[in-house]
């Protein structure tokens, strides 16, 4: 259950059940991490199982190897999560994937069918999916918290990120606006996350030009880390943040407001 650093941090999630997809590094990993160290009983979800396992042997969670983009490993996948854990209190969609082409997005006019399909495919119909597994049980026990990973991407034009990733997660941002209304009778908060630049491998993976355009537009001078990001999920999926649902949550130091 409780990972690296539980005894310095609340036992805010003692006893919730909590499914993290991509978890296997950056954010992800993160966000399960403290999960864990705050009580939660953590499956970790990831398309590379190595890396799962990594991440779960950290935070003494439970791996899975998942394509959120395949229907049907999500069934499975959700199924041998709440078989092994219980029932699912939390669930936080991560997965997310931003292709570039040495380096740099690529424009409308170029970008491959095949790209602009999976793109959406795991970073919309992937949460989607996620929620349609696991949002009857949460009816049911009317309690449950939902957090998509967003961006502000979803929100303002970056050149960093081409215009796939940049609908899928407005597109995010609209999914958690419409499921918190329908869902919220049910006793279930749906909430997004809007990370700014956060410091990852994945950060390092464009023109450095482009990271300083985005530091120097953000007013707090640095870029973000995960644990930032994951303490903000923690919150929305937490004790304090009952009555706080549909909010896109920018964790951007500011660079929204340039």
């Amino acid at each position: 259950m409780s990972g690296e650093g539980a005894a310095a941090e609340p036992q805010t999630h003692a006893g919730k059940v909590a499914i993290v997809t991509g978890a296997g590094r950056g954010i992800g990993a993160a966000i399960a991490t403290l999960l864990a160290a705050r009580g939660a009983w953590v499956a970790v979800l990831d398309l590379d199982v190595d890396l799962a396992r990594e991440t779960a042997a950290r935070c003494g969670g439970f791996p899975l190897a998942c394509d959120v983009a395949d229907r049907a490993q999500v069934e499975t996948a959700c199924a041998a999560a709440e078989a092994e854990l219980g029932p699912a209190d939390i669930l936080v969609n991560n997965a997310g994937i931003s292709p570039k082409t040495n380096g740099r997005a690529l424009g409308v006019h170029e970008m491959p069918w095949e790209e602009w399909d999976r793109v959406l495919a795991v970073n919309v119909s992937g949460a989607f999916a996620m929620i349609r597994a696991l949002a009857p049980g949460m009816i049911a026990r009317k309690s449950g918290r939902i957090v998509n990973q967003a961006s502000v991407a979803g929100k303002r034009y970056t050149p960093i990120v081409a215009c796939h990733y940049t609908t899928s997660k407005a597109a995010l941002i609209g999914l958690t606006k419409h499921l918190s209304a329908e869902l919220g009778p049910h006793g279930i908060t749906v909430n997004a996350l809007c990370p700014g630049r956060i410091g990852t491998a994945l950060a390092s993976t464009v023109d450095p030009r482009l990271n300083e355009d985005v530091l120097r537009d953000t007013p707090m001078g640095r870029f973000g880390t995960p644990e930032e990001v994951a303490r903000t999920c923690c919150y929305l999926t937490g004790p304090d943040a009952a009555f706080v649902t549909g909010q896109a949550v920018d964790i951007a130091g500011g660079w929204m407001q340039t």
